[in-house]
Order: C-alpha cells, then structure tokens, then sequence
C-alpha cells in the first residue's frame, strides 16, 4: 500500500474534508472518529432546561473551541454524510470507519442518526454503555449509552481473537481531559486493538486519544481538528505520552487472549 507520507503520524490542523480530500484514494486502513453531535440544536432548548440542570457546568454548553455545535439539522447531517463519503474513499478494500454517535429524542421521535448513515455498509451496531446523568423529561428513560456504527468496506475482518468481544461495551467517560468531549483511552483501546490496521485516520481528533493510543500499539496516526488548539492539545498530549504511557499494549493483548480462552471454555 502507499501510504500518504506528508500526513502519517501528524496532527493536521483544518476542516475535516477539506483536508481528507488530499490524501490519496484507499491509503488508510481505519477511520476512527466521533463528531460533534450538533447538541445545541436541539427542540429541548439546547443544552438548557432553564433550570440550570445537568448541563449547567457542562463544557460543551459553550460548544467546541472554533465550532459552536449548533448547525440546522438537515445541515448537519448533509456535513456529516460528505464526511463519511470521503472516509469511505480513503480506506482501502480491508478497512473500515468506527464511527461514534449519540440517538436522542427530538419533538418526541428518536432521532437515530439513519439519516447520516443510510446507504453507507454498516455492519454493525456496537453499543458503548456509560454512566449517565439526569434525565428532566418525564417522556422517556434516562440514556445511558452511545453508539458505534462499524462502517466497514467488503473485505473487513477483525484481528486474530478479537470477534470473542461481545457488541455491548462498558467504558467510563474521560473525567480528567480538558477537552469538552473526549474519548476514554479504553474504548479507542478497544478499537484499534481489534483490527490489524497499520494507519487510523481521526478526522475530528479532538484531544488526540486515538493517534495516544494508535502511537501506543504500534501503529500510525493521522489527526485533523479544526481548532488549532485541540490540535496543540493532541500534540502536547503524545509529547508526554512517550514518556509516561496512557496505554500498555501488552496488557491490552494478554486481556484479549484472557478473554478469548474464556468464551472458549463457555
């Protein structure tokens, strides 16, 4: 394969198509991302209840550090359509997109993403439970989990041992990241761990937990993020990562190895 030099295992700093569209046609191996989730616009009033409830100390109530996450919706998923599509070019025949998102009622209706990733091969569904917060809305119980939709070309298999995880995971949120909306190491852990991909593309790379834990396992990265200060934030991060590790890859292994005998014996 050839790889797209000038971007491997750099932290790109612009929108994310713009610069997704100069890297060569099927030169990545794996798209990992979770995009902001257009929160603010939302028939809920935002991220307010007026009460100064869950959200009160939020940092997303401000939006994102260059983007305020408050686009009409049709808007919003049309981006994020063109996103995948150019994900979807630049991953070769074996790869694949984990893309993470949010359902939530909108005037009274889920509202389950179909209208971004209809028409795109999604394989499957990977539920990531979390811990959840406060629920005002008497119409509906309180949700505790996020979705990952494994978007993957024809020839997509998973590393030796990995399909022994099942499609519900438990992770906790990253509480000590001072990024509005991080992911937790574990789950990207998880991700990348289970594929053979050698470079991961995140185009919203946000805090720089996916090139942490891609750099972590062997493997190479590509970031882009369009705030120029997430971006020093993902570079600074890897800088201290190469001397006081967030991820033990051989730990990670034997787990998947522990985990793996186990379904066996069952």
């Amino acid at each position: 394969m050839k790889y797209p030099k000038d971007f491997i295992n750099k932290i790109i700093p612009g929108d994310c198509i713009d610069v997704m569209k100069q890297i060569p046609d099927g030169s990545v191996d794996l798209v990992v991302t979770s995009p902001p989730y257009n929160l603010k616009n939302s028939t809920g009033n935002g991220m307010k209840d007026g009460r100064g409830g869950k959200w009160a100390n939020a940092a997303l109530v401000n939006g994102y550090d260059t983007y305020d996450d408050c686009m009409p919706h049709d808007e919003y998923a049309k981006w994020q359509q063109s996103c995948l599509k150019e994900a979807m070019r630049v991953i070769n025949d074996n790869g694949a997109i984990f893309y993470n998102h949010k359902w939530r009622v909108q005037d009274g209706l889920l509202q389950d993403r179909q209208d971004i990733v209809s028409g795109f091969p999604v394989r499957q569904i990977i539920i990531w439970r979390r811990k959840g917060g406060i629920n005002f809305n008497a119409g509906y119980f309180l949700p505790t989990y996020e979705v990952i939709y494994l978007i993957a070309k024809k020839n997509f298999k998973l590393a030796s041992k990995a399909n022994a995880h099942g499609d519900v995971w438990e992770f906790m949120q990253d509480m000590n990241n001072p990024h509005p909306a991080p992911f937790p190491v574990e789950l990207i852990e998880r991700i990348i761990g289970s594929t053979n991909a050698e470079v991961i593309l995140d185009p919203f790379m946000g805090s720089g937990t996916t090139a942490v834990v891609a750099k972590a396992l062997g493997r190479k990265y590509i970031g882009i993020d369009i705030s120029p200060e997430y971006c020093k934030m993902a570079e600074e991060r890897i800088a201290r990562n190469g001397k006081h590790r967030e991820v033990e890859p051989q730990q990670q292994t034997a787990q998947m190895d522990l985990h793996y005998e186990l379904q066996q014996v069952v």
